[in-house]
């Protein structure tokens, strides 16, 4: 999810004029949901730590601590809130709340997983922290790999535009980031849905 209204020469100007702050509230903003370009705004940090107008570690902690702060804040309002609100979207859409029981169980044995890989992935980032509390994945669990993932994350996208803005154009690798996004967005919906569907198929004809 971005602002699409925002041009990079914004952000940029944006990123270099607020700092280490933009980069922080930039990934917090989008992990609680709002059509914020957090991802762009670290790639853009990270350039300006390139290009030595803001300082790599500095950036980096930014980033991380935004993604843990957002993350815990969704994880909450999932715990506490985000069951009723699932269940009555279900209704909404004719999905019985014992099919979106089965689908909570699915998603706890994965949970871990979720937490952690959803970083790379826009949508997963916004929506794995409050699945994890639907979940009632144990806090102390979730914030391991809340913490891990964000430290992997933003290790991956400072590290990235670190080096390799210096000798790519940002506009190509925010695309190529962008594009990986994607990818990995539908290897994770098929991950799920291809069990799903299968076992749909079975359930239809129990000879196969």
């Amino acid at each position: 999810m971005s602002l699409e209204f925002l041009s990079l020469e914004t952000i940029h100007e944006i990123a270099r004029q607020y700092g280490y702050w933009a980069v922080f509230l930039g990934i917090l903003l989008e992990n609680l949901g709002l059509p914020i370009p957090g991802e762009t705004v670290t790639l853009v940090g990270g350039f300006l730590a390139g290009s030595g107008q803001l300082n790599y570690w500095l950036v980096l902690a930014s980033a991380s601590g935004g993604a843990v702060l957002g993350g815990t804040c969704g994880y909450w309002i999932g715990r506490y809130g985000g069951w009723p609100l699932l269940v009555k979207v279900g209704k909404f859409f004719g999905i019985h709340e014992a099919k979106l029981e089965q689908v909570r169980t699915e998603f706890s044995e994965n949970a871990s997983k979720a937490v952690f890989a959803g970083r790379f992935i826009a949508l997963l980032r916004i929506v794995a922290s409050p699945l994890a509390g639907i979940a009632n994945m144990p806090f102390w669990k979730f914030m391991l790999y809340n913490f891990a993932g964000a430290a992997a994350w933003g290790a991956v996208m400072v590290s990235l535009a670190f080096f390799a803005g210096q000798v790519i154009p940002l506009e190509k690798l925010l695309g190529w980031v962008a594009k990986f996004g994607v990818v990995a967005l539908i290897l994770v919906v098929a991950w799920f849905a291809v069990p799903i569907w299968l076992e749909s198929r079975q359930l239809q004809d129990p000879k196969q």
